[in-house]
């Protein structure tokens, strides 16, 4: 028995056949790699796909750009910490670096460490990882955030909230 679309599978169709070709072109011009494109049109569509709820947007090119555009930041960000590792790795003595399979699952770990604190807003996670890797108090990061204690102590205990859910899934 054939399945019946549903409306939110239509409107993605829609959105697919009327735009994705512009989409496309619009990525390409910003990322290098024409597959990188094409993964990341794939990818918005995907995206769109995965919501519970889509209502037919009003400007469909601009919906469409700011999701792409939230893929592309996230890509980059994944590049630079991938290169960020690789250019630390090149400062361990041959001898002592970590073998290729560890390499690659040390870098998978730092991607999903990367998602779990892109969950987070900026400010939460330049406290988590002020106080984390940096050492910082609460009243350094409160200075360097610009925000008060209180705050600090709201942001790491987000962070805090991220890695539990990581670890054990989500808190009851």
């Amino acid at each position: 028995m054939p399945s019946v679309p549903s409306p939110h599978n239509e409107l993605v169709g829609a959105l697919y056949r009327d735009h994705r070709s512009w989409l496309l072109a619009w990525l390409r011009r910003n990322v290098a790699c024409s597959q990188r494109a094409e993964d990341l049109s794939q990818d918005t569509f995907v995206r769109l796909l995965g919501r519970a709820e889509l209502k037919a947007p009003r400007e469909p090119r601009a919906f469409l750009l700011a999701i792409a555009k939230g893929l592309l930041f996230d890509y980059f960000r994944r590049a630079a910490l991938e290169q960020a590792y690789l250019n630390e790795l090149m400062l361990i003595p041959e001898s002592e670096q970590p073998s290729p399979e560890e390499q690659q699952m040390i870098l998978e770990d730092l991607k999903a460490i990367d998602r779990l604190l892109g969950k987070l807003s900026s400010k939460a996670r330049m406290a988590f990882l002020y106080n984390r890797l940096d050492g910082l108090s609460h009243a350094e990061i409160a200075e360097r955030l610009g925000v008060s204690v209180p705050r600090v102590r709201q942001y790491l205990a987000q962070g805090i909230r991220q890695c539990y859910i990581a670890l054990y899934g989500e808190p009851l």
